[in-house]
């Protein structure tokens, strides 16, 4: 049975953008087989069901084709099965929720003037206080 390296797979699969990158990841412990940590040069086969902590998330990835160089990504999509709960992919969805993007202007129209900073901002103060007590009285 063919193996290939931690490192190197996950580099090749396009989950980390340099393979020094992915050896890295491996040794601060952010790659597990099961409940093993890996280190970069551990040899992985097919079957094997990898723990990847990547930005926040707890992805749970089975290996399902050996690779050692790096593909396109159509390719590399089918050398693995994504088997992340639902919970820890809505993660960011969760988080990203009610949270408002910052005020936007035209491009062009410069700052707003005193007296436009002064309207927003009382706008802004009756919204939010009037949305709080609004929560309250439910």
């Amino acid at each position: 049975m063919a193996k290939v390296r931690v490192d190197k797979w996950l580099w090749s699969v396009r989950f980390f953008k340099t393979r020094s990158i992915s050896t890295t990841m491996c040794k601060n412990g952010k790659i597990s087989l099961g409940e093993r940590v890996l280190k970069p040069s551990h040899l992985i086969s097919e079957g094997d069901v990898l723990g990847v902590k990547k930005e926040g998330f707890n992805l749970q990835i089975k290996v399902i084709r050996l690779i050692e160089k790096r593909v396109g990504a159509p390719i590399a999509v089918t050398c693995y099965d994504n088997l992340t709960p639902d919970e820890e992919m809505n993660k960011y969805k969760d988080w990203f929720i009610g949270k408002s993007r910052s005020e936007f202007r035209e491009k062009g129209t410069g700052r707003p003037t005193k007296r436009e900073r002064r309207e927003l901002d009382e706008f802004k103060d009756d919204y939010l206080s009037q949305s709080f007590w609004d929560e309250d009285e439910d």
